[in-house]
């Protein structure tokens, strides 16, 4: 596709589109498929995937800030979990884009809350196998783009890379792919 703008757009196969669908595709649930990944191959909507960060060397996974939070309301009869995103991310490639609906996130899962008791579970923190990639749509409340970035001094909008704050994004089961 070399140095085509519209090589990649023509074939479907821009970044960060390709890596997302292949994570959907091999680890999303068949719920996450229809509604994520089959709108992505068929080339109606875009999507971007967050990891970097400011102020960490987060191309080091092991160096994330943004926390995934579980929090499980226990009933009598049943329990509801649900989970909450914090954290700032930038350069995400694809966040500026006007067609991107969805992001890949990598998080770092913290200690489960139980609601109902209003007790955090004791977490040994670990550098490694912490992580959590969830899928989240871009008009979630708390969702923000920031601002765009330029890239090696270049501006690539409004389809480029963003600075992304997670601000209490709250969703079920539904938003989990990979879970560390």
């Amino acid at each position: 596709m070399g140095r085509s703008f519209l090589a990649p757009v023509a074939c479907n196969c821009s970044a960060p589109d390709t890596g997302n669908m292949e994570v959907l595709l091999r680890h999303g649930t068949p719920e996450q498929q229809e509604r994520y990944l089959k709108p992505l191959l068929e080339g109606r909507m875009r999507s971007c995937f967050l990891m970097t960060e400011p102020g960490v060397a987060s191309s080091d996974a092991t160096n994330i800030e943004t926390t995934l939070t579980k929090t499980t309301t226990t009933t009598t009869t049943s329990g509801v979990t649900r989970y909450e995103l914090n954290g700032r991310k930038w350069w995400s490639t694809g966040a500026m884009d006007p067609r991107c609906r969805v992001a890949l996130v990598l998080a770092r899962t913290a200690a489960p809350v139980d609601v109902s008791s209003g007790k955090q579970q004791q977490q040994q923190q670990r550098r490694h196998g912490a992580h959590t990639v969830c899928v989240i749509p871009m008009n979630s409340p708390g969702v923000k783009l920031v601002r765009p970035l330029t890239v090696f001094g270049y501006d690539d909008a409004p389809h480029g890379h963003a600075e992304v704050v997670l601000d209490g994004v709250t969703f079920g089961e539904e938003g989990i792919v990979l879970d560390g």
